[in-house]
């Protein structure tokens, strides 16, 4: 596939930008300066995600788009930019003729129990709220999305690096906890479940969360 990626220096989106390389996609990165390491498969371009006429142009012959912008700990403008995102891309990708999107998505909107988010709990920690909130919100603007196949991908609560084992669960919109009642996947695996999301049909129009 021909994939646009957004977010490919970051530290998850570098390792979502590495496992579709190792599949075999072929992969434009963008970037606001358009730099990045010199990659086989790999091309970079200027573009920032915000100038929805602009990623219109970009998209245009590829048969998907990722978006790995964000998180940003503390940071006051992520509702601004992670929904600025989302409607660009919303906007963009029809006028493209681009009907894939998977996108980065939090886990502070996944239930904790009914109709309880992890967001919502007092022991969510306060320098990640704004982004958890933003993402909320985002993914709410995707739920009314009908031209689009996109997929919100989720991580566990906490996603840090580690290896790559392949070995992992997918759920919905529900916290996945292991049996010590924990919550975590590394980001080596959670690019893994990011970049089997592009390639399944199945995943096409919801959210799904990533955890061991």
């Amino acid at each position: 596939m021909k994939i646009l990626l957004f977010g490919a220096n970051g530290h998850i989106g570098s390792a979502i930008r590495d496992e579709l390389l190792a599949r075999g996609h072929e992969i434009t990165a963008a970037s606001r300066t358009g730099t990045g390491p010199d990659l086989h498969g790999l091309s970079w371009e200027a573009c920032d995600v915000l100038d929805t006429e602009a990623v219109a142009a970009l998209a245009k012959g590829h048969d998907a788009v990722a978006s790995a912008v964000g998180p940003k700990v503390g940071v006051e403008n992520d509702e601004k930019t992670i929904l600025g995102a989302a409607r660009s891309l919303i906007e963009a990708l029809p006028a493209a003729g681009v009907r894939r999107l998977v996108v980065l998505g939090g886990a502070g909107s996944l239930e904790v129990a009914p109709g309880v988010t992890l967001v919502s709990t007092p022991q969510f920690p306060a320098q990640w709220k704004a982004n958890a909130l933003a993402q909320s919100a985002a993914l709410d603007l995707y739920r009314t999305v009908g031209g689009l196949d996109w997929t919100f991908v989720s991580p566990a609560a906490l996603i840090e690096p580690g290896p790559r084992t392949g070995e992992f669960r997918v759920g919905g919109d529900r916290l996945l906890k292991d049996g010590e009642g924990k919550s975590r996947v590394s980001i080596a695996d959670y690019a893994v479940a990011f970049a089997d999301a592009i390639e399944d049909a199945r995943t096409f129009q919801r959210r799904i969360c990533v955890a061991y």
